[in-house]
């Protein structure tokens, strides 16, 4: 600080001495002329009044040519090096041509034009005055900066480029513009703001320094202040204004009506679907919006855009009558269904139940995707509940209604079998149609405890349609069908009376099951196994044991075949005594008996063996 204000010293004594230095020539040189001019004598009347006297001329010297001081001259030649201009003085002022070149490097002067030039000094040798113009631009710029602090007014600049911290202006000297004064609210992209024209405030300035700062939110805020009362007087309820998006969030957007914010909530946005506000608009966005409501004691408005346009659904009864066919667009997916979009603001749901005649759909995601376009069938509609209930199956015919034409009961078809479960097996018969055929329905004979035993997934297999219930949506088939049931002929093959062998496959304690053929068995009760009164057959009989028997009954309803064993020595006993009888007439009764126990007995081996 010290040096600054010596230098300021040593330049004023520098400026007085050469101030006095040429008061003194000029003093000298009027002296001379008197003197050449003291023999002469002057008429009083030849002196002009109105000529300037000598104190006159002496100050008007000082005056003009005090160093620093900006002067207004005319150009009277231009060279490749200097310009020339007459600032009233003896000699012209030289200034260097660089200062009158543009930024391409032309000459952006012309001979006669005035302009405005600061003295720079005095060069005695050459005896003509220096002039700066670019200097006498800097002081007029500084005088206006000055002028504008004072006032409290503008100066306009140009943003030249981003510097830290802020930006740089232009306002004839290079200022400094804050990021935080650039704006009422932070600038997201800066780099936007380079190259703007602008008004600015001076925040403060130091001419020594160089050094200026300026406010453009500053004058913001002043219009702010004016446009807020002026938007505060004309807001009603009702009323369409213009604004614009001043931020967003999730729930809304803020929008500046002109000094004063009101929400527009995310659900007064669109009569559709809004996900975000931030997919629709961006700040800065021009907008026009309804006034909803207006609180002057808290001054909150609220607003809204989609109230611009009526509302869909007042109409939606019409334009969708139920049974129609519509068209729209996948919005949304949930587990019970799909959201379609008729139209901005009308919605309708597409249950998965309705989504086809014969798959099981357990998500839409199975058949539709977000933003698919889809038709459909109106089958409800509910305008006061804003619901309407769409179908994608009934735009086409239900293949239920004509399976039963096209595969009549009996016929025999082919497919693949597409899948296993305990119960039986599901084959492909048309898109979407499998049939089953029961684990029961898959022989005649077997005993199945699982279909994969016989079966694998994508054998091909051919079955008999048993029937078609179109309201359960059931086709049953059956593979043993194709054959003929062998119970149709037991009665015949296996008579009452006849003998019959067989192997043991159960033993319990009410009988014993004997099979007679692949599929066919029959009952030996325990009441049927002995003469003699047994409790249980079990240890009597073992599994796979052989055994005859005869035929007591048949009953081919319940397929269930009687067997006896005790029936069976009663007829051999019949039998040997019918023998003896035939053969010795004449022998005792103890012979009898004994030849009937040794027959008996032969019997009883024979049944064991």
């Amino acid at each position: 600080m010290e040096n600054e204000q010596k230098q300021e010293t040593n330049e004023e004594q520098s400026n007085t001495q050469k101030t006095k230095a040429a008061t003194t020539t000029a003093i000298e040189e009027l002296d001379a002329n008197d003197a050449l001019f003291a023999d002469d004598e002057i008429d009083e009347d030849d002196i002009d009044s109105d000529e300037p006297s000598f104190q006159e001329l002496y100050e008007e010297s000082l005056k003009r040519f005090r160093e620093g001081e900006v002067v207004t001259g005319t150009v009277i030649s231009i060279d490749k090096d200097n310009v020339l201009v007459d600032v009233g003085y003896k000699s012209e002022g030289h200034i260097k041509i660089n200062e009158f070149k543009g930024e391409t490097g032309e000459i952006v002067v012309q001979v006669g034009d005035e302009i405005e030039v600061m003295v720079e000094w005095w060069d005695e040798e050459n005896e003509q005055v220096v002039l700066s113009k670019e200097k006498a631009e800097k002081i007029k710029v500084w005088e206006e900066i000055k002028e504008a602090y004072d006032n409290d007014s503008t100066v306009e600049g140009v943003i030249i480029n981003r510097v830290k911290g802020g930006f740089a202006v232009d306002i004839g000297i290079q200022a400094f513009l804050p990021g935080s004064q650039a704006d009422l609210r932070p600038i997201r992209n800066m780099d936007e703001m380079v190259s703007q024209t602008c008004n600015f405030k001076i925040l403060k300035f130091n001419r020594k320094r160089s050094n200026i700062v300026l406010s453009r939110r500053a004058i913001l805020e002043e219009r702010r202040v004016h446009l807020r009362a002026e938007t505060l007087s004309d807001i009603e309820e009702g009323k369409v204004m213009e604004g614009i998006v001043k931020n967003i969030t999730e729930y809304g957007l803020f929008i500046d009506l002109g000094g004063v914010d009101g929400l527009l909530h995310i659900t007064d946005i669109s009569w559709g679907r809004v996900k975000h506000p931030g997919d629709l608009y961006q700040i800065g966005d021009s907008i026009n919006v309804k006034v909803l409501s207006y609180d002057k004691e808290k001054e909150r408005v609220s607003l809204g855009l989609k109230q611009l346009q009526p509302d869909p659904w007042s109409i939606a009864e019409e334009n969708y009558p139920v049974g129609g066919k519509v068209e729209g667009k996948v919005v949304s997916l949930t587990d019970y269904g799909a959201f379609v979009e008729l139209e901005e603001g009308v919605e309708g749901l597409i249950h998965v139940s309705e989504m086809s005649w014969t798959r099981k759909i357990r998500h839409p995601s199975k058949v539709v995707s977000v933003g698919d376009i889809v038709g459909a069938v109106v089958l409800d509609i509910k305008p006061e509940s804003r619901r309407i209930s769409l179908g994608m199956k009934q735009v086409v015919p239900n293949p239920w209604d004509v399976i039963a034409e096209k595969y009549p009961i009996g016929t025999i078809i082919e497919g693949k079998i597409k899948n296993i479960t305990d119960f039986g097996l599901f084959i492909g018969i048309d898109e979407g149609i499998d049939g089953l055929v029961h684990i029961s329905d898959i022989s005649w004979t077997k005993r199945i405890k699982h279909p994969s035993e016989i079966f694998k997934k994508g054998d091909v297999v051919q079955a008999k349609v048993l029937d078609i219930e179109k309201r359960n949506e059931r086709f049953s088939l059956g593979i043993k069908q194709l054959q003929p049931d062998p119970w149709d002929s037991v009665e015949a093959r296996y008579r009452v009376g006849t003998k019959i062998s067989g192997i043991v496959t159960n033993v319990t304690d009410f009988g014993v099951f004997v099979e007679l053929e692949e599929g066919v068995e029959g009952l030996i009760h325990v009441s049927e196994i002995s003469k003699e009164k047994i409790k249980t057959p079990v240890g009597k009989y073992e599994i796979n044991d052989e055994v005859t028997a005869v035929v007591m009954n048949i009953n081919s309803d319940e397929r269930r075949i009687g067997l006896s064993v005790k029936r069976l020595e009663i007829e051999d006993e019949q039998s040997i005594l019918t023998e003896y009888s035939q053969s010795s007439s004449g022998s005792s009764m103890g012979d009898m008996g004994e030849l009937l126990q040794q027959k008996l007995s032969e019997s009883e081996e024979n049944n064991k063996e």
